[in-house]
Order: C-alpha cells, then structure tokens, then sequence
C-alpha cells in the first residue's frame, strides 16, 4: 500500500487545504507568484547551508546570450572534477541565488567544483532558449573557470533536479554527437523527461501531492509555444546510443514524473552504459527543497550521489 511520509503528508493537508482556498477565491499561477513560493519554500526548508571554500560568478560567452554562472569550490588546494548542476523550478523559476544552499551541499558531498548556470526563464525566454544556455554551459565551462583562476580535473559531468534534470539529460543526448564535449556522468533528480504527460504516474498523481497536473499544464504551457512539438523535446524521445554518459536517476513514488524517470534509466542499461536508479518509496516531488522534514532522505540524496561520480 503505497503511504505518504508522516511529516510530508501533514505538509500536504496544510498545503492542500490553502490552495483549495485560493482556487475557490479564482487565484490564477503566474510566473511571478510561482517564482516567489519557489524561493520561500527553500528559504524556509532549507536551512542548512554549509561553508565551502569560495563561491565566484563567472561568464560563459556565447552567441546570442552569455549565461552568468556560479562557480562552487568545496574544499581548498585540491584539484577537483566539475559537475555542472541545472536547478529545478518548472522551468519557470528557481535561480543560482535560491538553489545555493542546494549547490553547497552538492559540491561538498561530492567533491566536485559545481558549476551552476543562471540559464534563461520561460515564459519571457520560451524553448529552446534554456537548452541553447545550458549547452554553452558546457562547452565554456573550462574557459570560465580559467578566467576565474582555478585549478580542475577535466573531468565533465551534469546534473539537475526536476526541470534541470531534464535540461542535464537534454545536454547528454545532444552531446553524445558532439565529439568535441565529453560528459562522464549525469545524475537527474526527479526529473521531468517526457513533456506529453502521458504515463500511469501522471494520471496517479495528478491530484494532492504538491506538483498536479494543473500546475504542470501550466508549467510547459509558459515554456513551450503551441506549434512547438513537446515529444521531440522530451529526452525519453531521443536517441539512445552508447555515447550517452553513466546514469544516475533518482525517482519518486508520489510525483507525476515517476515512470519516465524508471523508463529512461532502463533505456539506458540497453544500450550497454551503466545505469542506476535510486527510488524513494513515500517521497513527494520536490522533497529536495524541503529538506528540514525529511533531513535523512536528502543526506541519502547527496551521499549516493557522492557514491555514484566518483566511483
């Protein structure tokens, strides 16, 4: 019988019961109201933000946009691989500034320099331009890091929660065709890979646990344009080769992205690269960002995250 953790099921009848409230008074999403309860719900839920050696800002140049970085390095003198990290927000919110305790944690559980984009927000910036972004993320990430002095192991991999997992997975696929990037390793956090919305998970939890479907059909509705095809843009949907970096996906029992993420891994595996998942039976989409209720799920997050790159 699936259950809903204690403390994230008495979240959920709070939350709940106040959007039902706000619906019933016409309260309308709008990438305003979304980007604010985005930034206080991690504000409030995460409140653990551990000291790192420096934290720098940095430009990636490139044709069109340069995309603002910032640079996380965990410890001092010593000589680290990098991990890109893409944060979450639906693709409309979320931000460097309000992931950065995220970040943190990621580089010092992982001893990775962390790279993390302040890549561009639909619906202002629509699809592909946060792809184009998170792309130049990746083939300038050694010239940003040169020009802010730092010492690297050229090694390259990517991650992201939610969205970002699905910005890290669309780098992947894109750069298994690029031989002038290598990416070694990706790890995706619940992440949204298939933007029709069309599996069993969808449909199961749809209604009550945080991320409904209502919310998302506003999500890629800001992100998406109409006449844009949403199948070809979904990285279950793409091509499968064994270039594709070793995969790391964590899935969620009550998030509506469950089943893509439980596909996407096994598609992996069949085209001979390793590939793992991690899956959390009574967690909800997004219970990184509240971690003060569910502290030893998220330190398992970052542990077998720490597990899988440097293994």
């Amino acid at each position: 019988m699936r259950k809903v953790n204690d403390r994230l099921s008495e979240f959920l009848d709070e939350y709940n019961s106040s959007m039902k409230e706000l619906y019933s008074k016409g309260f309308e999403f709008s990438p305003i109201n979304v980007r604010e309860s985005t930034a206080k719900l991690i504000a409030k839920y995460v409140t653990d933000i551990p000291e790192v050696a420096s934290v720098g800002d940095g430009i990636i140049y490139a044709s069109g946009y340069d995309v603002p970085v910032r640079v996380f390095v965990p410890y001092p003198d010593e000589v680290l691989p990098v991990l890109v990290y893409f944060h979450g927000g639906g693709h409309v919110a979320g931000n460097v500034y309000s992931f950065d305790p995220i970040c943190r944690k990621i580089a010092r559980e992982t001893r990775h320099i962390v790279v993390a984009p302040e890549y561009r927000l639909a619906p202002e910036n629509r699809y592909p331009n946060a792809v184009a972004d998170c792309y130049a993320a990746i083939m300038g990430v050694w010239a940003a890091l040169d020009r802010l002095g730092l010492y690297y192991q050229p090694s390259l991999s990517v991650a992201g929660d939610s969205a970002g997992g699905a910005l890290a997975a669309t780098i992947s696929h894109l750069a298994q065709f690029d031989y002038s990037v290598k990416i070694k390793k990706q790890v995706l956090i619940y992440p949204v890979l298939d933007y029709t919305m069309h599996l069993r998970s969808h449909e199961e939890n749809a209604v009550g646990y945080f991320l409904e479907a209502r919310k998302s059909v506003w999500y890629l509705g800001q992100y998406f344009n109409e006449a844009q095809c949403r199948k070809k843009a979904s990285p279950l949907f793409m091509d499968f080769t064994a270039a594709l970096p070793e995969t790391l996906v964590f899935t969620v029992e009550f998030c509506p992205h469950r089943d893509t993420g439980d596909i996407y891994y096994r598609k992996i595996e069949e085209v001979g690269v390793r590939s793992e998942n991690v899956h959390f039976s009574d967690m909800i989409h997004p219970f990184l960002i509240l971690e003060d209720m569910v502290k030893s799920e998220c330190a398992k997050v970052y542990s077998s995250m720490n597990s899988f790159l440097n293994d």
